[in-house]
């Protein structure tokens, strides 16, 4: 009679003995890092969320203010006499803000035809490794420009609709090493007022960004920007920028030489004039500050 009990206390043991090694077995591996995978994102693709002109495909952090002051000083060619474009300035001041991790919104004013713009920006892919792979990072971008200058006859009958200008853009990007990213822009720029009839209304371009690592806090930043034939007219150039990125805590300074005037889409792609191969070149930089408006909860 006493042989049931006993087997059945050992069936007992042997099955909770069982369930120890399989949960230390578990815990081991926990331990040597063998669990479930997890999502890497890529991060700082570029340093901030512009190339130099172009957005890139960063977006700013969630809850944060990015302020930004951008400063093209003029042409090199006007010698010493405009101490080689010192002695003229053409500056935008924005604010850009994170309202999530993927959509972010922008203010701005310009002094370069007293414009303001406005504009949003959803990433809608993000570059990640892990237990999602995906390989680009992608955004879509959309922003309005109005133009408060006087107008230049007053007399003739005038429509605020001529002063809007709209434009849309796909971002692609990724970052393929630590050191270096690269993006194409492909970029539709709509303008409700054209100065002559040569001009298309609607201008199709296509942007080109790099960025190479070339320590902690420096990198080197190149756009160039290709607006397709027969749209634009005679006198008008594609956008070309080189220039240096330098991290400084909580600001980051963007130095750079460019032949683009305007700081805008609408600008720096329909309305460029500049030529480097006869000094058209503006020495430029954009200043960004962070602040902390609104701690994510996690």
């Amino acid at each position: 009679m006493l042989v049931r009990p006993f087997i059945q206390f050992a069936l007992l043991m042997s099955l909770l003995a069982l369930a120890a090694q399989a949960a230390a077995q578990d815990d081991l591996l926990a331990l040597l890092g063998e669990e479930e995978p997890q999502v890497e994102y890529a991060t700082a693709g570029f340093k901030t969320n512009r190339v130099i002109n172009l957005h890139s495909f960063e977006n700013t952090a969630q809850g944060v203010l990015d302020v930004k002051i951008s400063h093209r000083f003029g042409f090199v060619n006007g010698g010493f006499s405009e101490l080689f474009g010192l002695d003229a300035a053409t500056i935008r001041i924005g604010a850009d803000y994170g309202i999530t991790t993927d959509l972010q919104v922008g203010f701005g004013r310009s002094s370069y035809e007293k414009t303001y713009d406005g504009y949003l920006k959803y990433r809608f892919l993000r570059q990640s490794t892990g237990a999602k792979k995906v390989p680009v990072t992608a955004a879509l971008f959309a922003s309005t420009a109005v133009k408060t200058i006087p107008w230049q006859n007053p007399d003739r009958e005038n429509y605020f609709t001529s002063r809007l200008y709209y434009t849309w853009q796909l971002i692609l990007g990724r970052k393929f090493s630590e050191s270096f990213s690269f993006q194409v822009s492909p970029t539709v720029v709509h303008r409700n007022l054209v100065r002559t009839t040569s001009e298309e209304n609607d201008v199709i371009a296509i942007g080109f960004a790099a960025r190479q690592k070339l320590n902690k806090r420096i990198s080197i930043n190149a756009e160039y920007i290709h607006v397709l034939p027969n749209q634009l007219a005679d006198g008008y150039v594609n956008s070309f920028s080189i220039g240096f990125d330098i991290e400084t805590g909580g600001h980051v300074f963007q130095l750079h030489f460019t032949n683009s005037t305007s700081m805008i889409e609408k600008g720096f792609i329909t309305e460029n004039t500049g030529r480097w191969n006869d000094g058209g070149i503006h020495f430029g930089f954009n200043v960004s500050r962070v602040f902390t408006v609104v701690k994510p909860r996690f």
